[in-house]
């Protein structure tokens, strides 16, 4: 049994009448016995204006998205992603309605979240697979009040894995979750990655990070750590936006799963989605080797982290109140006078790094912080 499984899926409203799929992706979808993307926003009606309260851009589509779905003989797509809920349960609602009348099967979210819980099993081929796909923790995920996206929680991930396990031949994990633009993957990410493939994953394929990563293969089971954008119909700046990987996983019972990479390219100016030819799919592919040979060794790969921190250096300066002050010209003046420097001291930050770090001190403040933003909507 052939599975194809892209990234990060989104078509905006101002590309949903135009051509953007290639005869060869097509071809490469046509040719395969499963097809899985990542949904990355929802699908919502022209009256919808549920705009969750959220940090970050709000995206949507509408079901005209569904043509490019059925053109690339889509049979399921993941919802656990940090978009999923832009528009509030009735986005969600709509997105879900509108795939049971297509019969695109869906994972990762639901009106609940004991339903968003739930993995996909699917028999095809003399095979029972199991697709248990989860995110990480931001304004999209579901908690005991409402229903939205499966959260990354690694004790209730290692129990559906489990559960997941004792019933198929096979279980795919499917995580949305990295450092965005970031091309490779961060030690917590490689060690819950494995931890994963450890207890009953026999893949574990990963986007979010608009950017291609490396993989490995740990104990005979794949593990991607991004696949990059698939399609993505907003324009960016940043060149590893518009490459991306095609997973396709070769199954069959007893043996573990095969794991061929296919390159795949946006054009930068009408997002028309090709496989990248020969010549260039070497280098992509070398590229990806050079991330892999990182991954496997354990000091650079910390090394190359400590370096990327050092990039992200100014992201302290985002903990100021003065950046939510709503005003931009006090918030300016107030800058320019080095108020910063005032509250982001030392002793602020020590004490902030410790209430993060530590479980009991995070489970507090982040909780304290919802209850407040939910109580002024």
């Amino acid at each position: 049994m052939r599975i194809n499984i892209g990234g990060d899926f989104c078509i905006t409203s101002q590309y949903l009448s135009k051509q953007l799929i290639s005869k060869s992706v097509k071809a490469l979808f046509d040719d395969s016995d499963l097809n899985i993307l990542n949904l990355e926003c929802p699908i919502v009606n022209k009256n919808n204006h549920y705009k969750i309260i959220k940090t970050g851009p709000h995206l949507k589509t509408d079901e005209r998205i569904l043509n490019y779905l059925k053109q690339l003989n889509t049979n399921v797509v993941t919802l656990a992603n940090n978009h999923i809920l832009d528009y509030g349960l009735n986005g969600l609602k709509t997105t879900l309605e509108h795939c049971n009348k297509n019969n695109i099967q869906y994972v990762g979210a639901e009106m609940s979240v004991k339903q968003a819980a739930q993995p996909l099993i699917i028999e095809k081929g003399g095979l029972k697979i199991a697709f248990v796909n989860f995110c990480e923790n931001e304004w999209s995920v579901a908690n005991s009040q409402r229903g939205g996206a499966n959260p990354m929680d690694i004790i209730d991930n290692y129990k559906q894995i489990k559960n997941a396990k004792q019933k198929v031949d096979f279980v795919i994990v499917i995580v949305h979750g990295g450092h965005e633009y970031y091309s490779l993957p961060s030690p917590r990410m490689v060690k819950q990655y494995r931890f994963y493939a450890e207890n009953g994953a026999d893949a574990v394929i990963g986007h979010h990070t608009h950017s291609i990563s490396g993989y490995e293969i740990y104990n005979k089971v794949p593990i991607v750590y991004s696949l990059g954008n698939f399609l993505f119909t907003i324009p960016n700046k940043n060149k590893k936006w518009y490459n991306g990987l095609v997973a396709q996983l070769t199954l069959q019972k007893g043996e573990p799963i095969d794991l061929q990479l296919i390159p795949i390219q946006q054009n930068e100016e009408d997002f028309e989605l090709t496989i990248i030819d020969d010549a260039n799919k070497k280098l992509v592919l070398k590229y990806v080797n050079e991330l892999n040979e990182t991954i496997q060794d354990n000091n650079e790969l910390h090394q190359e982290w400590r370096n990327y921190l050092l990039k992200q250096s100014k992201l302290i300066n985002t903990l100021s109140p003065i950046n939510y002050i709503p005003n931009k010209y006090i918030a300016a003046s107030l800058k320019r006078i080095g108020i910063n420097k005032l509250l982001i001291n030392n002793k602020y930050l020590k004490s902030l790094a410790n209430r993060i770090r530590c479980e009991a001190h995070r489970d507090l403040i982040i909780d304290t912080l919802l209850n407040r933003v939910n109580k002024n909507k």
